[in-house]
């Protein structure tokens, strides 16, 4: 095994070019259903700027797309601009659920890092939780650790999210109610029943972190898995024009989505199919 980054962690795999990898067409095309029917929203961070970049010692190394006029082409957006959270914001929430899915978009957009806390039905960690806190169980639920802020209602949590961490101002497919929960309940048509329901599994000490963004396919058929075993992950999320992308490669070696760290066991990995199959290993038990 390589170490990966700083982090010590043994690497267990390479990223691999885009390929299925093990997953099946059918699974990986339910999955990028949610991509067409909400029109890519979630797809670029917020402000998102193609454009050129200098070369020169300090030259970032993503993307790699080539080159243009003797430059290097590179993206931007304005969440650099934005305030960032100290401490990740925390989401009660499960893969299945079309209110959640947009708040989840909402994450990509601003490119927050948020500590996803799996409610799957009949989940015995994070619903009862969630009940105990709010005084029901309904979902999304977030708690902002950072302003001590914590609601149920997705378009009340999307708006304090680019209130307190954008600039303000909603996008169309979030801002209008009927139309994104529309969008995003077609969408998850494509793998129904997925990232729903509870499986029994060992809780982990600690949260796992996974780099990703909501539309890719790849990364939501890991969060089915995370969600149905009840795994408390932090999200990296790193849309396209996200800061992170250039700190996934620096910490990794390589940008490639979901890319998988469980401090737990104290390994790594990229690619769906394998990062999946380590987590059935790993954590989900018998009934």
């Amino acid at each position: 095994g390589r170490m990966a980054g700083k982090m010590g962690l043994r690497r267990l795999n390479d990223a691999k070019a885009f390929q299925l990898g093990g997953n099946g067409l059918g699974r990986v095309v339910g999955a990028s259903l949610p991509l067409v029917t909400t029109l890519g929203t979630g797809a670029l961070c917020a402000g998102y700027r193609p454009g050129l970049a200098q070369d020169g010692p300090d030259a970032p190394s993503y993307p790699a797309y080539g080159r243009l006029l003797g430059r290097r082409l590179a993206e931007t957006s304005a969440v650099t601009r934005f305030p960032r959270p100290e401490k990740p914001v925390e989401i009660y929430e499960f893969e299945a659920c079309p209110f959640c899915r947009k708040v989840r978009e909402a994450v990509a957009i601003l490119d927050l890092d948020v500590l996803f806390l799996p409610c799957p039905k009949d989940g015995p960690t994070f619903r009862p939780k969630v009940a105990a806190e709010g005084g029901k169980q309904m979902f999304p639920y977030m708690v902002d650790p950072n302003t001590g802020a914590s609601m149920y209602e997705s378009s009340d949590i999307i708006a304090y999210l680019f209130d307190k961490y954008g600039d303000g101002n909603v996008p169309f497919m979030l801002r209008n109610g009927a139309v994104s929960l529309l969008t995003n309940a077609l969408g998850l048509l494509g793998r129904p029943g997925k990232g729903q329901t509870y499986r029994p599994a060992k809780q982990p000490e600690k949260p796992l972190e996974l780099w990703g963004y909501e539309p890719s396919p790849f990364c939501k058929i890991v969060r089915e898995t995370l969600v149905e075993l009840e795994i408390p992950h932090i999200l990296h999320s790193c849309a396209r024009g996200s800061p992170k992308r250039q700190a996934l490669m620096d910490r990794a070696g390589a940008f490639a989505v979901p890319y998988l760290e469980d401090p737990n066991e104290g390994v790594a990995m990229f690619e769906s199919a394998d990062i999946i199959s380590y987590l059935e290993k790993t954590y989900a038990q018998a009934a």
